[in-house]
């Protein structure tokens, strides 16, 4: 079976502090995965390392079948990444920023017009393809910054806190739209995020806290094995809110 995502007991250390701590997980394409944990849970560090923004030290990390330490051009040619903090370049507007993406990563002029007038179809935002970007609201950025993460074609999408700052309309377009991207694209997306309430019947779900994964598996597992009503009892009970 192929797996988009395979991490096997990863560890992380800042000086003293152990960030990650044993952590393994798979993801397969089409799953739209959330990783669920407070702020300082180890989210954002775990994907400092599927990345290569730090050096995984002890296990492994692989995308596709490909070791992002063995082989990381090949491992990070697989993903698209959305930031928690934004990334893109106020003072050029949204098709600026996506031909500068596009240069990045060797798409030719005429590609990469297709494929940018493609996604930004895909997000609603043709009548701002020319604005610049500061003049964009916050959720439109963030929908720019997932069709630039979409440009090069990728199999795997992470997403860091996509939807932290937007009101509930932006939060549910954009949630609505990756989610769609797992089911037409069979696009594999890790969704990390600590709103409790961007978690649907169904979905996968892995909790970590303090850096190790505590439980991991579809909603309705999770919630029987804890012994309570719903995923946000759950997730309060294990992480002992």
């Amino acid at each position: 079976m192929t797996v988009a995502l395979e991490i096997k007991n990863v560890s992380h250390k800042f000086g003293e502090f152990l960030a990650l701590n044993d952590v393994s997980l798979n993801i397969l394409p089409g799953d739209f995965t959330v990783l669920l944990g407070l702020n300082g849970a180890g989210k954002t560090t775990l994907y400092s390392l599927i990345t290569r923004l730090y050096n995984n030290n002890s296990g492994s990390i692989k995308i596709y079948g490909f070791d992002v330490r063995e082989n990381s051009v090949n491992a990070l040619k697989n993903i698209g990444v959305v930031f928690q903090q934004p990334t893109l370049d106020l003072d050029l507007s949204v098709k600026e920023n996506l031909n500068y993406h596009s240069s990045l990563h060797g798409i030719s002029f005429a590609e990469a017009n297709n494929r940018i007038d493609s996604e930004i179809g895909r997000i609603k935002l043709e009548d701002k393809i020319k604005s610049k970007v500061r003049a964009l609201s916050g959720g439109q950025r963030r929908r720019v910054e997932i069709a630039r993460s979409l440009i090069h074609r990728p199999k795997l999408l992470l997403l860091d806190e996509p939807t932290v700052g937007l009101d509930i309309g932006s939060r549910q377009m954009i949630l609505k739209h990756v989610k769609s991207l797992c089911k037409k694209d069979n696009l594999a997306v890790l969704w990390a995020t600590h709103l409790i309430d961007e978690i649907d019947k169904g979905e996968k779900v892995i909790i970590i806290d303090k850096g190790k994964v505590l439980e991991s598996g579809d909603v309705s597992m999770i919630v029987r094995k804890t012994k309570t009503k719903n995923i946000r009892d759950a997730f309060n009970k294990l992480v002992g809110i």
